[in-house]
């Protein structure tokens, strides 16, 4: 075996490894914040649960507010973003197809398995109290999306994008998918008994959220239309 092979598998054998430290502490992290929020973790727990070098934080993302910054896009990569909007609504013909692509897969991202898991609990903490990661996302992510929302709504309530009634049609659209965002499942269930979020009634759930929702935007459309 001579040396330049050894060094060779035992750099490539290093490469591997290190490439799965930073998901491992991504996942860490994700844990972490969840459960103690930013500012009462530490990156010595968090390099614990990744069998992660103590130093591996640093190396790969700058120090903690970096690797709080990757965790909340990591956790909003897993839930409804530009992409994956785009591509549900891709080659839908008309504004109410629109939604209900976009209901759909909003209401089942977030009744699946990904209810369970920390990333509800992480970006539910960012939303209610936001740091800079917040608002570098939405510079990125959020107002992208909320064009394409405003466009679909402003089609549907047959008014200008601009009209302030298009604005509030667009955050009752929101307000629902927020609250099984941020809310604790089983508190909900304890409020509304039959409610069950979970994946099993999340076709029920969306077919309810359309229904409702395009009744009230065409009402209200047609309210503001005749100067209501």
């Amino acid at each position: 075996m001579t040396e330049i092979g050894t060094h060779g598998r035992m750099l490539h054998r290093r490469k591997a490894r290190d490439a799965g430290t930073r998901p491992e502490l991504l996942e860490a992290a994700g844990q972490v914040f969840a459960e103690k929020g930013f500012h009462r973790a530490t990156g010595r727990e968090i390099c614990d649960r990744a069998h992660a070098n103590p130093a591996a934080i640093n190396y790969y993302f700058g120090g903690m507010e970096g690797l709080y910054a990757a965790v909340i896009e990591e956790a909003h990569g897993r839930l409804l973003t530009l992409e994956k909007l785009s591509s549900a609504i891709e080659g839908k013909a008309d504004a109410r197809a629109k939604l209900k692509a976009i209901i759909e897969l909003a209401v089942d991202l977030l009744s699946g398995p990904i209810s369970s898991s920390w990333v509800l609990r992480v970006f539910g903490r960012e939303i209610l109290s936001p740091s800079a990661a917040l608002g570098a996302l939405i510079d990125k992510q959020g107002i992208p999306k909320a064009r394409i929302l405003r466009s679909i709504v402003a089609e549907l309530m047959a008014l200008p994008e601009d009209d302030p009634a298009v604005a509030r049609g667009c955050f009752t659209l929101i307000a629902p998918c927020a609250m099984l965002l941020v809310a604790d499942r089983q508190s909900l269930q304890r409020l509304l008994p039959g409610l069950d979020p979970g994946q099993k009634n999340a076709p029920a759930l969306a077919r309810h959220f359309l229904r409702y929702a395009l009744a009230g935007l065409e009402a209200v459309g047609q309210e503001s239309r005749n100067g209501g």
